[in-house]
């Protein structure tokens, strides 16, 4: 059997995940989650029950760094593992992430100020833009890891306020992000499919050519 893999397609942690599966070629049973109405396949294989997860046989893996690095492992013919910068990806899905949720979410969060949340968010996405004015991608000359693994989240972020963002003085993220959002390998990742539920016939990922 193949190894199953449970996402939603608007999650950023998700697309990541699907991503690096797509370079790597391993192909998955892709199941669509709803998030209000989770399938009990996944509350009974992870305690989590937050997608992505990945059910290997008795393997479980519930982190979507991880599905990354278990996809490319098998198979990284595009050479996305040497170009992987952890302690950028450690920031993204730290401080950074913490601050784009209050930002995102600010009117749910009792005293979470939106805008300062942007600010503190505002101050990695700076940094982004200096490595991006000495190089095309944040993995250096060629997309890799550190790239996909970010991506999505700033996609996130931009997307709360884009003309906002795009007034920003930040010319090459913004380049590097239109760049990704433009990309095949975004396009392949963001086919709607229907909830899953047992009993449906097997949504193979990637799509077989």
């Amino acid at each position: 059997m193949k190894p199953i893999l449970y996402t939603f397609r608007r999650c950023p942690y998700a697309m990541r995940a699907r991503l690096a599966i797509a370079a790597s070629g391993v192909h998955v049973e892709l199941r669509e989650v709803l998030l209000r109405d989770k399938a009990p396949e996944l509350l009974e294989a992870s305690a989590k029950a937050t997608v992505p997860v990945v059910v290997h046989g008795d393997v479980i893996i519930e982190e979507s760094y991880d599905i990354m690095l278990w996809a490319l492992k098998q198979n990284d013919p595009d050479g996305w593992l040497e170009r992987h910068n952890k302690t950028l990806i450690e920031a993204c899905d730290g401080a950074f992430k913490s601050a784009l949720d209050k930002y995102k979410y600010g009117d749910r969060r009792e005293g979470s100020d939106a805008i300062e949340q942007r600010s503190i968010a505002s101050e990695y996405l700076a940094n982004l833009n200096e490595i991006l004015a000495t190089q095309p991608y944040l993995s250096g000359d060629k997309v890799g890891m550190t790239d996909m693994s970010i991506a999505t989240f700033v996609r996130q972020f931009a997307n709360v306020d884009r003309a906002w963002f795009d007034a920003e003085p930040w010319p090459n993220l913004i380049r590097w992000l239109e760049e990704f959002l433009s990309s095949d390998a975004f396009a392949a990742i963001m086919t709607k499919y229907p909830k899953w539920q047992a009993g449906d016939p097997i949504t193979l990922f990637p799509e077989a050519p």
